[in-house]
C-alpha cells in the first residue's frame, strides 16, 4: 500500500509529483520564488495579476515587481503606479478605446519610460471615437525601448520639430497610421540601429527611402484599397520582404540586396473594380527587380495576376529562385502563372506548396476580362497539355489533385529539386485523401500531405 501522508488534515497521496500537495501548510504555488510567480503573472492583463494580492498575504506583493505590464481603461491608475516596485519594465502593453480624453494616459507612458521598458506596445485603435490622441513629445527621445509598436485611429504621427532620438530601437511596428515622407524621414534618421519595419494600413507615405538605414533588413508593408501609401521603395540594403499589395501603384526602386520576398495582392470582396491590365504590368515590372531573390512565397492572388500575364502571352524574365512557396488553392485560373513559374526558375532546389485560400479574386472579374481579349477562360486556363482543372477553388476532385501532381512533376523533371512538399486543405476535397492516385514518382524527396484544420501562416 502507497504511503500517505496528513497536511491541514487533508489526507492526499505522498506522490511528489502531485499538484495538490502542500509543505508545511504552504501549497506549492506559493511556496515558488516570486521570480517564478511574477513571470507567471506576466502573462495576463495587470488587473487580474492585482487581484492576485486579495489571495493572502504571500501574495500581497508579488505582482508588484512582475516584468510586464498590460494597461487597459479600466486599470486604476493610482494602485498600479503607487505601488509597482520593479525599476526595470520589460514588456508595456497600453489598450484604450479612446472614448474620450483620458488624462492618465500620458502619466502611464512617461511611467514605462521612466522604469526603462524594452517592449511598449500603444493601441489606440477606435475608430468611432472623436478623440485623436497625440503623442506626446517626450516620447520622442527614449534609449531604452527596442521594440515599439504604435497602433492608431488613422490619425497623424506627428514627429516634433525637434530631432527624434530613439538609440535603442531595432524593430518598430507602425499600424494606421497617417505618416508622412517627412515624419518617415526623422524616425529613420533617429533610430540608427533599426532592423525590422512593419507598416500596416499607414496613410499619406510617399517615398518610403531606406538607403540611409544600413542596419534595416526586414520591410514588412500591408497596403489595401483605401490606403496608398507608400508608393515607392527604395531599400538596398532590405535582406527580407513582405507586401501584400493592392490595386494601387508600388514601384521597387531599388532593392539589390533582397534575398527573400512574400509577395501578394488584396483584392477584398466588396471591390468593385478589377485593374486587370494595371495589376499585371505592375506585378511583372516587380518581378523584373527581383530577378535575383532567392527564396519567393507567392499568395494566390498574386498568382491569378501572373497567370493573366502568362495567357496572355507576355514575356516573363527568369529567376534565380532556389526555395518557391505557392500558398494557394489549386483551381484553373492559377494553373498558367505556376507553370510559367515553374519553367523560368532553373536553380529550384525546393517547392512547397500550401493550399491555403488567399484567393479573393471573383472568377467573373477573371472571366469577363479573358472574354474582352477574345478568350475562353475554359480553354486559355487549361494546363499546356490541355489538362482541365476545376473551375470552383471549393470543388477539388481527386483527378483535379492528380492532375496538378502530374503538372508540378512535368514541370521540374529536369531540375535538380531535392524536396517537393504539396500540402492540401480538407477543407477544398471533393473527395477522401485514401481515394488520391499519385502517380509514379521520378522525386525521391516527394512528399504530399493532407491537413483537417485551417492552414497557419509561416510569416515571421
Amino acid at each position: 500500500m502507497a504511503d500517505e501522508s496528513f497536511t491541514d488534515g487533508t489526507r492526499v497521496p505522498s506522490d511528489d509529483n502531485n499538484p495538490c500537495r502542500k509543505t508545511e501548510g504552504v501549497d506549492l504555488i506559493s511556496s515558488l520564488p516570486d521570480s517564478i510567480l511574477q513571470h507567471i503573472l506576466s502573462f495576463i492583463p495587470t488587473k487580474l495579476a492585482i487581484r492576485t494580492s486579495l489571495l493572502s498575504k504571500r501574495w500581497r506583493h508579488v505582482w508588484c515587481d512582475i516584468p510586464s505590464l498590460s494597461l487597459d481603461d479600466q486599470t486604476t491608475t493610482s494602485i498600479t503606479l503607487n505601488r509597482y516596485t520593479s525599476l526595470k519594465i520589460m514588456n508595456f502593453h497600453l489598450n484604450s478605446t479612446m472614448n474620450q480624453n483620458i488624462p492618465h494616459i500620458n502619466k502611464w507612458v512617461e511611467f514605462a519610460i521612466s522604469r526603462n521598458v524594452e517592449n511598449l506596445s500603444l493601441d489606440f485603435w477606435n475608430p468611432s471615437s472623436s478623440y485623436k490622441f497625440v503623442i506626446p513629445d517626450f516620447f520622442y527621445v527614449n534609449s531604452s525601448v527596442k521594440q515599439l509598436t504604435i497602433t492608431l485611429s488613422f490619425t497623424d504621427l506627428m514627429i516634433p520639430a525637434c530631432s527624434l532620438s530613439w538609440t535603442s530601437l531595432k524593430k518598430l511596428y507602425l499600424c494606421n497610421c497617417n505618416l508622412s515622407d517627412e515624419s518617415m524621414a526623422k524616425i529613420l534618421s533617429g533610430s540608427p540601429l533599426l532592423e525590422s519595419l512593419t507598416l500596416y494600413f499607414c496613410n499619406e507615405l510617399r517615398v518610403l527611402d531606406l538607403s540611409k538605414s544600413l542596419r534595416l533588413r526586414t520591410l514588412k508593408i500591408n497596403r489595401n484599397i483605401w490606403v496608398s501609401g507608400p508608393t515607392h521603395i527604395v531599400a538596398p540594403h532590405i535582406y527580407r520582404l513582405r507586401l501584400r499589395n493592392s490595386q494601387l501603384p508600388c514601384t521597387f526602386v531599388d532593392l539589390s540586396s533582397l534575398a527573400e520576398a512574400r509577395l501578394d495582392i488584396c483584392i477584398g470582396p466588396i471591390t468593385r473594380t478589377f485593374k486587370a491590365d494595371f495589376l499585371q504590368d505592375m506585378v511583372l515590372k516587380m518581378l523584373e527587380k527581383l530577378q535575383n531573390v532567392e527564396k519567393f512565397t507567392f499568395g494566390g492572388n498574386f498568382l491569378q495576376i501572373i497567370s493573366l500575364a502568362e495567357v496572355r502571352g507576355v514575356p516573363f524574365p527568369m529567376f534565380k529562385v532556389k526555395d518557391l512557396t505557392l500558398e494557394t488553392v489549386i483551381f484553373q485560373y492559377v494553373i498558367p502563372g505556376i507553370e510559367r513559374l515553374l519553367q523560368n526558375s532553373p536553380d529550384l532546389k525546393k517547392l512547397t506548396i500550401r493550399a491555403r485560400d488567399t484567393n479573393t479574386i471573383e472568377k467573373e472579374y477573371i472571366n469577363n476580362y479573358l472574354k474582352l481579349q477574345g478568350l475562353d477562360p475554359d480553354q486559355c486556363c487549361r494546363s499546356k497539355d490541355g489538362v482541365v482543372f476545376n473551375k470552383f477553388r471549393w470543388y477539388l476532385e481527386s483527378k483535379h489533385a492528380t492532375s496538378f501532381v502530374e503538372l508540378v512533376l512535368k514541370n521540374t523533371k529536369t531540375l535538380k529539386l531535392e524536396k517537393i512538399v504539396i500540402l492540401l486543405n480538407e477543407r477544398y476535397l471533393r473527395f477522401k485523401f485514401e481515394e488520391l492516385v499519385v502517380p509514379t514518382l521520378s522525386h525521391n524527396n516527394f512528399s504530399i500531405a493532407l491537413l483537417n484544420m485551417p492552414m497557419p501562416s509561416d510569416d515571421d
